[in-house]
């Protein structure tokens, strides 16, 4: 009864430093302030920038 119980709060346990793992500098271990996010732009079919939440918009690279 106890031991899925037990498994589940294994794996609670093991996600939590698997969430910080990009802000961590791999060759020291230190973590470090993480990059800021590029914003996404997205262009209707005509080519025009416009909001992403507008219909027919495509995010571009």
């Amino acid at each position: 009864m106890f031991r899925p119980l037990a498994a589940v709060a294994v794996l609670t346990l093991m996600a939590a430093p698997a969430a910080a793992a990009p802000c961590k500098d791999p060759r020291t271990g230190k973590f470090a302030k993480c990059p800021p996010a590029k914003p996404v732009k997205c262009k209707n079919i005509k080519g025009q920038f416009v909001k992403c939440g507008t219909p027919g918009a495509r995010p571009i690279g």
